[in-house]
């Protein structure tokens, strides 16, 4: 591994392990002193805004192959994104697209594309509110994670309800993050959808994000309901409640007026000073309501 000093007193130490192992290594060496840092936009941003102090270390992962690029089991649908693999790229890949046509339209809606040639899919999902965390959700997402031992694999959904509360996390390295893509029945249609909805169009925190795939079988029933929303500083979820009501249901007009009802009534996003809970419920009952019955016609 290398290490640089920076000119400037108040900028971190940089070091440049060249394995997952020597970056665990570090970290577990510099405790709190130390951070890993891959594109750094998000990290950027924290010190900026006051949010987070910049550290004494930064570790900088961006030069270790086993978190770059995309591995595609066809056979099983699984598909295991590097840490690394930057969101311009998982914007622009034919693979993501055709497999998880989702995350591509999610990457999309991140930041500037200056951003996105920067900003990981790691990042992304280790700030906890990332944008593209809604649309990881419908697939089934695990995380892979160097624990400085061995490997250790983890159910998104599992770490996002504890990561806030638990920080341990931070001492591990995100390696990979994998997806499944959802089985498709016989004689079934798949419906697929993200929305975004922001008080602008570039780089703010998006008022609430909605991810949404459903099947319908020949008599127009729901099958493999799956609905995720998160947005701002709401930790993205999915809602089981309403996807298990809604399976086996006929995707007529009663049914999208019950489900609209019932996300405003389950779904609960954090306010803030510009946008209420109250609308942020709407909005995202709103956006399933409308895909539905665009489904339905």
């Amino acid at each position: 591994m290398a290490a640089n000093a920076q000119g400037v007193a108040e900028a971190p130490f940089v070091w440049h392990p060249a394995t997952t192992a020597e970056a665990v290594q570090l970290k577990a060496s510099l405790g709190a002193e130390g951070v890993f840092a891959a594109g750094g936009t998000l990290l950027r941003t924290q010190w900026e805004s006051g949010l987070a102090a910049m550290p004494n270390h930064l570790i900088n992962i961006g030069a270790i192959v086993e978190l770059q690029g995309l591995q595609l089991d066809v056979g099983s649908g699984r598909g295991s994104f590097g840490a690394m693999m930057t969101l311009s790229d998982i914007r622009t890949s034919p693979i993501v697209n055709t497999r998880f046509p989702l995350l591509t339209e999610a990457a999309r809606s991140i930041a500037a594309p200056s951003i996105r040639n920067l900003a990981t899919i790691g990042g992304n999902v280790l700030s906890m509110v990332g944008d593209s965390l809604p649309a990881l959700l419908i697939y089934d997402p695990v995380l892979h994670w160097h624990d400085g031992s061995s490997g250790l694999e983890e159910p998104l959904s599992d770490w996002l309800s504890t990561a806030a509360a638990h920080p341990a996390w931070k001492e591990r390295l995100l390696l990979s993050v994998s997806l499944t893509e959802p089985a498709l029945d016989s004689n079934t249609k798949r419906f697929v959808a993200y929305h975004k909805v922001g008080r602008r169009d570039a780089f703010t925190p998006s008022v609430v994000t909605a991810a949404f795939s459903i099947q319908l079988d020949p008599d127009n029933r729901l099958r493999d309901v799956r609905l995720a929303f998160g947005g701002g500083q709401t930790i993205p979820h999915r809602l089981e409640t309403v996807e298990q009501f809604l399976i086996g249901k006929p995707a007529d007009k009663k049914i999208i007026t019950e489900v609209y009802s019932m996300i405003v009534e389950h779904y609960e996003p954090k306010g803030d000073a510009f946008v209420p809970v109250s609308y942020r419920k709407k909005a995202a009952a709103n956006l399933i309501a409308s895909e539905l019955w665009k489904a339905a016609r």
